[in-house]
């Protein structure tokens, strides 16, 4: 490892002003993320800023028929990515087959951050890329309560990362599908969710065709190995929905 600079403020504006006053900074928020991408020298900050000792950051409420977010972890990576990870963390990386991202697509979420709030549908931007500017940090990610939800993960059983992972939120007779895994960041998909809305079957899901072109290809699946995935992985999401179950890591 190399020297840098570790600063643990104790409020966000103590936060934003180490992280403008440094160039080259970095938020450290689990550590999941940054601490390997240091390691291997793929990143190289001169500071991090630590969030974990800000109280604001941490829980879960509802309010206004929101369910507000700051921190979550549960059946992702092992126990200490489950222990340490956090869900702001996880969405400002934006790794391509991380499992969040998929979710806040699905559920339909707003990430807030230190100053605006930023739709789901336009915080995705590309590969390890997202809405955030340089001097944002997320403080908080809410979403309004769906009728049913499930995610199904096929993992990579080395890294538990997602080959393919699909979350399936209905709401109001409306269905949003976030996928994971597949694509070189996570996205919706708009056939399947156009069929599900207007039927909400497994079957239905299953007659959906996906086409490869512009999916992932690599040691872990082809391209067309995770085209067949999808509708077959957001089937069994649906099998769970309906039975009120959350899903499962296949």
């Amino acid at each position: 490892m190399y020297a840098f600079d570790y600063k643990r403020p104790a409020t966000l504006e103590e936060a934003r002003k180490a992280l403008e006053g440094v160039a080259e900074s970095k938020l450290l928020a689990g550590g999941m993320s940054i601490v390997p991408v240091m390691r291997y020298r793929l990143a190289q900050p001169s500071a991090l800023i630590d969030l974990g000792k800000i109280e604001a950051l941490t829980g879960v409420s509802e309010a206004n028929d929101m369910i507000r977010m700051a921190q979550f972890a549960g059946g992702i990576g092992d126990p200490l990515v489950r222990n340490r990870g956090t869900i702001g963390g996880s969405l400002a990386h934006n790794d391509p087959a991380a499992c969040y991202p998929s979710s806040i697509l699905a559920l339909g979420a707003t990430i807030h951050s230190n100053r605006r709030d930023i739709d789901a549908d336009n915080f995705i931007i590309g590969t390890f890329t997202t809405a955030l500017e340089p001097s944002e940090i997320i403080v908080a990610v809410s979403f309004p309560p769906p009728d049913c939800a499930a995610y199904i993960k096929f993992i990579n059983a080395a890294s538990r990362f997602s080959i393919v992972g699909v979350f399936v939120a209905r709401r109001h007779g409306a269905v949003r599908v976030g996928i994971t895994g597949a694509g070189h960041y996570a996205f919706r998909c708009g056939s399947i969710e156009q069929a599900l809305s207007a039927k909400f079957t497994p079957e239905t899901a299953r007659a959906v065709g996906i086409p490869a072109a512009g999916l992932n290809d690599d040691i872990h699946g082809s391209a067309e190995y995770r085209a067949h995935l999808i509708p077959e992985l957001t089937a069994r999401a649906v099998e769970h929905c309906l039975a009120g179950t959350p899903g499962a890591i296949i």
